[in-house]
């Protein structure tokens, strides 16, 4: 355990205040490049870096249909944060593999620059989350018009790279039963794409998308029609207020519970929603419900930064608990056992470091 450091004098340490002072300034540069770098992503400059190998900023933007000028200088900020490499003798710019393995949509669930689209979608709302501070109460989803569109985005890629092949085989004999036809619902279940993925790999099954979002269940819904799909349907629902008993053999929430209003009574209508025999698969973020456990967690600084600017605050925007992000494994589990789960098992899966997946049963 981190404990606060017994302080007598008066005057700071000079050596601790620089360095404090450096990690300000470096924090300000990443910030910006962390903006830069969403930026790439969603003009297709990181893509193009990537098939283009040694380039000119007029080739690069020729390539890629944008505006010369605005490709140059963001090629200058990529090459200040060291994201680019750049042959003044040639004048010409480079994208190295091992960053592109990180950057491009070749990377798949490691795509970074993809995720980092949240930075400036969160600071749109900023100055709403300060007269929270202020006077209470939350932000509603109508002040992220971009939120389900980047869910969406942001999770296709792991959903694509995992599920069927890594994340189904937590639970043990899934793949028979759902390949002999299960009923499968998922709560939250946003655009709907775990579903459709779900639907069309195993036919003999039922599906059911669950989501308050008129426009999530919109999305999921052209999914399934595009895709052909005769066994997924999905309905606008608040899952606070499921009321279905013995009705499925399999429930899912893709991190969904900790957005919840009210994500104890969500997790209560889970566990009466199960058949006797049935399995809730959830997947949660990765940390501890401690402060001090989180000291040092990779990912810590924007988990917590994710909860004051969109989970905590959406759901004390609906006079709801407030859980936030970082509810942590702790919590969860003792959530999980009060909803009625009497064994449940805590996986990791490599390529989401984001998550913890939980196989819960009766």
């Amino acid at each position: 355990m981190t404990t606060v450091e017994n302080r007598t004098e008066t005057e700071p340490n000079a050596a601790a205040m620089e360095a404090f002072g450096d990690r300000m300034a470096g924090m300000l540069n990443e910030a910006c490049a962390a903006l830069l770098t969403s930026i790439g992503h969603q003009t297709g400059l990181f893509d193009a870096l990537a098939a283009t190998g040694l380039v000119t900023s007029t080739e690069l933007a020729e390539h890629a249909g944008l505006n010369e000028r605005y490709v140059r200088e963001w090629l200058g900020g990529m090459t200040v944060a060291r994201m680019v490499r750049y042959d003044a003798e040639s004048d010409r710019y480079f994208l190295p593999p091992e960053h592109a393995a990180w950057l491009t949509t070749a990377a798949g669930p490691n795509n970074l620059a993809q995720t980092l689209q949240f930075v400036p979608m969160l600071a749109e709302v900023e100055q709403d989350i300060v007269a929270c501070f202020r006077n209470g109460g939350g932000l509603t989803y109508d002040h992220y018009p971009r939120f389900h569109a980047l869910m969406d985005a942001d999770s296709r890629a792991t959903v694509d790279a995992t599920l069927l092949d890594v994340v189904l085989p937590l639970v043990d004999g899934l793949d028979a039963k759902l390949t002999a036809g299960i009923d499968v619902a998922d709560v939250g279940c946003g655009s709907g794409h775990a579903i459709n993925v779900l639907a069309a790999a195993y036919p003999a099954s039922r599906f059911t998308g669950l989501d308050f979002s008129p426009v999530a269940i919109e999305r999921a819904r052209a999914e399934a029609t595009s895709l052909g799909l005769d066994n997924a349907q999905f309905e606008v629902c608040d899952v606070a207020t499921l009321d279905r008993t013995a009705t499925y053999d399999l429930v899912t929430a893709f991190d969904a519970i900790h957005d919840q209003a009210h994500p104890g009574q969500v997790l209560a209508g889970v566990s009466r929603a199960l058949r006797p025999d049935g399995t809730f698969l959830m997947v949660d973020i990765k940390a501890s419900s401690n402060v001090e456990d989180n000291v040092g967690h990779p990912l810590a600084p924007a988990l917590y930064t994710f909860s004051v600017l969109h989970c905590m605050t959406v759901s004390l925007g609906l006079d709801g608990d407030g859980l936030g992000t970082v509810w942590g494994r702790q919590l969860a589990s003792q959530m999980l056992a009060a909803a009625g789960f009497g064994q449940v098992d805590v996986h990791e899966v490599e390529h989401d470091p984001f998550n913890y997946y939980y196989v819960c049963r009766a």
